[in-house]
């Protein structure tokens, strides 16, 4: 009976150290990470978190990615931002700190940041715009920067999709 009390016990440890030993990766929380790895290269050697946190402020405004204004808006650099842990991010990036461990940080905090996911690639070779949802071209169109001036029809954002697609998909060899 002790022996297998015992054994239950040893599993349960065994177990819990297998989770906590599990390493943070990118894939764990990409727009985190991706979003403050591009941030920390327009810092240019700033180290005062203060000056940090306005610089990520005004690079929230101009950010036009989705995904990167939803991650701005739970770190609090938006105006109307619910929570602030700007300071969160701020602190470590003045230390230079990866931005993989920053998230890792920011995720016990607040884990929502980690929840933001990319959407999903489109493979351009095999996507058949005619069946797309006029909703995702736009979003397409959002995505490149562009707009459809004009465009009243289905058929005006594929041709328009159509139009813009040599400049910004790259064909694989």
């Amino acid at each position: 009976m002790y022996k297998h009390i015992l054994f239950v016990c040893v599993f349960f440890i065994v177990n819990v150290f297998q989770a906590q030993s599990r390493t943070f990766t990118e894939e764990d929380c990409p727009v985190c990470v991706s979003t403050i790895d591009k941030f920390s290269k327009t810092l240019e050697g700033e180290t005062n978190p203060k000056n940090i946190e306005e610089q990520f402020k005004k690079y929230c405004l101009s950010t036009k990615i989705d995904k990167e204004k939803r991650l701005c808006y739970y770190l609090g650099g938006l105006e109307d931002s619910a929570t602030g842990i700007l300071s969160e991010m701020s602190k470590p990036l003045s230390w230079s700190m990866p931005a993989l461990k920053i998230c890792e940080r920011l995720k016990k905090m607040d884990a929502q940041v980690c929840d933001i996911k990319y959407d999903k690639e489109i493979d351009w070779k095999t996507v058949n715009l005619k069946k797309m949802k006029v909703k995702d071209l736009k979003k397409i169109l959002d995505n490149w920067g562009e707009i459809c001036d004009g465009c009243l029809e289905k058929t005006d954002y594929i041709k328009r999709v159509e139009e813009l697609k040599p400049s910004y998909v790259k064909d694989e060899l």
